[in-house]
């Protein structure tokens, strides 16, 4: 294993996550690619070696809409390399109408909220064995349209919804990966593990896949360099590179803007330590058969 700083990610293989992923090989890292398809995997690893030859990229797949499959892939990221040094959790969803998972999960739930947890609590002993090192999600200033916090309700509602309904339960979504985050930073304090999440700003870039004329839109406003998803790449590679960030100084359990890095505050709803820990426990309790699954 080189020198180069190793950096997990999700979310790799479109729109800011992609851009991201090419910053950061362009600083040097070597990148732990989870994706669930091995021909888009495949793409950006072409790109990274064309921006920056060669750098190593591996691939794990993953559905992470599927807790088992996360925690496999957190498995076998742990015994392939010998220290992370950064984790970045990004990949996310807006669904518009319910889809539910084969494991009982609200898909949108599934991937921006639990995958995330159960990535970092698969990847937490790594992480800390590896110190100094960062833990970084992207959340959403959409979390502000959550509108309520129910930890033990929320987890598992699997109850339809309509296109317009989907806006709250999606910043919901977001709320708890912030929640999350500033949990997280509290437990982890003092052992030089760096715990931010940000706001990537609005992004163009997949805009609703799911609603008609998704496409022409997406394509008009990047001609009028409305919602780039630069910006949301800038932030997460600051994030997981910028030594301010770094170790445990006053950043840890942050939650940062795009372009100015300002740090913004958790919505009311979702800012206490007592709502915050008790998220933490009820999703503990919800994935602990995960966790305590033989190992295959």
């Amino acid at each position: 294993m080189d020198a180069r700083p190793v950096i997990v990610m999700t979310g790799a293989t479109n729109g800011m996550g992609r851009l991201a992923a090419l910053g950061l090989a362009r600083r040097g890292a070597r990148l732990g690619i989870v994706a669930r398809s091995r021909t888009k995997a495949d793409a950006v690893r072409q790109e990274i070696e064309q921006v920056a030859p060669g750098t190593p990229a591996d691939v794990f797949l993953a559905d992470l809409s599927l807790l088992a499959e996360v925690r496999r892939a957190g498995e076998a990221i742990a015994a392939h390399y010998p220290r992370i040094d950064v984790l970045i959790n990004n990949a996310g969803l807006h669904a518009f109408s319910q889809r539910v998972t084969s494991e009982g999960y609200a898909e949108m739930t599934a991937v921006n909220y639990l995958a995330p947890w159960v990535l970092t609590d698969t990847l937490r002993d790594s992480l800390t064995a590896s110190a100094p090192a960062r833990i970084v999600t992207v959340a959403s200033r959409a979390s502000l349209r959550a509108g309520t916090i129910d930890p033990l309700n929320d987890l598992t509602d699997t109850a339809n919804f309509t296109r317009r309904e989907s806006s709250p339960l999606y910043g919901r979504s977001k709320l708890m990966d912030i929640m999350f985050t500033q949990e997280l930073g509290r437990q982890l304090l003092g052992t030089g593990v760096a715990v931010t999440c940000c706001c990537p700003g609005f992004n163009a870039t997949g805009l609703g896949r799911e609603l008609p004329l998704a496409g022409a839109l997406e394509k008009v406003l990047t001609a009028l360099n409305i919602g780039s998803p630069q910006h949301g790449a800038d932030i997460i590679v600051k994030l997981a590179t910028d030594p301010e960030f770094a170790g445990d100084t006053g950043s840890t359990g942050g939650y940062f803007a795009a372009r100015t890095a300002e740090p913004l505050e958790c919505p009311e709803i979702g800012r206490g330590e007592a709502v915050q820990r008790a998220l933490w426990e009820a999703t503990a309790e919800l994935v602990h058969d995960i966790r305590e699954r033989p190992r295959s």
